[in-house]
């Protein structure tokens, strides 16, 4: 089983399709890695040699960004918006969307689900239980 970067690449895809279990790689990037290695995209990962992996290996390494180091980044680039105080950042911080769209009706995958909120009849608590039968 091939390792690349920390992560074990699926042994029975093809490696265009394979690199892209790394966060940060997706198909572009992979086509480009390839090329620069000169490794057949359509080759199986379980097909691959040691040196094929040891040249991907150190093409990602010397020229991309990848899972820890790519994440660490952009939380930190989220973390400044949120310490200088930038719309973005407060919008990151309240979880709700942060380039412009609506929420009014949309965001559901941003806010969350749906929480109704209702209100009671004057002159009851909610959630009180029954008033007591007269004896």
């Amino acid at each position: 089983m091939a390792r690349v970067s920390g992560i074990d690449l699926p042994k029975h895809k093809r490696v265009d399709v394979a690199l892209r279990y790394l966060f940060g790689i997706g198909p572009a990037r992979s086509l480009a890695i390839l090329k620069v290695t000169e490794v057949q995209p359509s080759t199986r990962v379980k097909d691959l040699t040691e040196a094929e992996v040891s040249k991907i290996n150190t093409e990602i390494a010397k020229s991309y960004k990848v899972e820890g180091d790519l994440k660490r980044e952009i939380n930190a680039n989220v973390r400044r918006l949120i310490d200088i105080g930038a719309y973005r950042g407060s919008r990151h911080r309240r979880s709700l969307p942060a380039r412009g769209q609506r929420t009014k009706s949309n965001a559901r995958t941003r806010r969350g689900r749906r929480r109704t909120v209702g209100s009671a009849k004057p002159g009851t608590t909610a959630g009180a239980a029954a008033p007591a039968a007269k004896a």
